[in-house]
């Protein structure tokens, strides 16, 4: 038990020394320490400051949406390096061993992050070539791809947002590398509807129905180019089709009115839609 006693007061003495002798080195080292936390905080304040600035700047300029998220995101990006580089320099750390350091760590980073960079790469080629911008709804490898509106295009991804309002996130550098139909990048777009009706159906009365509703919706008029032919003559139906041009923001509203008004004009008329059915006898 004695011995215990005098291990432990050995050891007190011996931190107490420690502390002693390096009570000022201690107190420069908190010193350092709470100054750099509080200027890591006031330069964090100042950086989202500066991303606010630059982004407001860029809007009034009337600069792309995409290439203002994506600036905003490199120099933010930036600005947090170098306060970090700067906090290292006040803890003695010298200059050229933090870029050797940040070089070593970049080219290790990079061997390891390829994917990243390709997302980069990818971004800056959005960014230059613009297969599409913010507010365009684009379709990516329409057999499994994403599709949506442009919601925002950064630094690594690009985000849409789909009619069901999903954010959908997919890397630059695979967006890049994709088949890309952008959906919206003329003010029209052709609207193509199919609907069947019976064998015993008049053909002109089918067209000239068909025809009548359309020239009535407010928003196709008379003066778009308006088709209406037979598709396919199928083994129970006759598919008559319908093609138009509508405004871009109306596609999908078009479409559900025609839909309904056209099922409407057959009951009028008595044109009849047929559909599977089986007789027992």
């Amino acid at each position: 038990m004695e011995r215990q006693i005098n291990t432990i007061a050995n050891e007190l003495n011996e931190a107490h020394k420690f502390f002693t002798e390096n009570i000022s080195k201690i107190t420069i080292f908190m010193t350092k320490a709470v100054f750099s936390i509080v200027v890591f905080y006031i330069g964090s304040r100042i950086i989202s400051l500066i991303h606010k600035k630059i982004q407001s700047s860029l809007e009034r300029l009337g600069v792309d949406k995409g290439i203002i998220t994506f600036v905003a995101s490199f120099v933010k990006i930036s600005l947090y390096i170098l306060l970090i580089f700067s906090l290292s320099t006040r803890f003695g750390v010298k200059e050229s061993s933090v870029a050797a350091l940040l070089g070593s760590a970049g080219i290790t980073v990079g061997l390891g992050l390829q994917g990243g960079l390709a997302n980069i790469a990818g971004g800056v080629t959005i960014l230059v070539f613009k297969p599409f911008i913010v507010g365009d709804y684009i379709v990516q490898n329409k057999s499994n791809g994403a599709e949506g509106i442009v919601h925002k295009i950064e630094l690594c991804y690009t985000t849409l947002c789909s009619y069901d309002n999903k954010h959908i996130v997919i890397p630059n550098g695979s967006l890049s590398n994709s088949t890309i139909i952008n959906v919206t990048a003329k003010e029209k777009r052709k609207l193509e509807l199919e609907v069947g009706v019976s064998y015993n159906a008049d053909i002109d009365e089918v067209k000239a129905t068909l025809m009548e509703v359309v020239k009535r919706d407010e928003t196709v008029g008379e003066e778009e180019k308006i088709q209406v032919y037979v598709s396919e003559l199928g083994s129970s139906t006759v598919v008559m089709g319908l093609r138009v041009m509508v405004p871009n923001e109306e596609y999908i509203n078009v479409k559900w009115r025609l839909n309904e008004n056209i099922k409407k004009e057959f009951d009028k008329k008595g044109i009849e839609i047929p559909y599977n059915q089986l007789d027992g006898h």
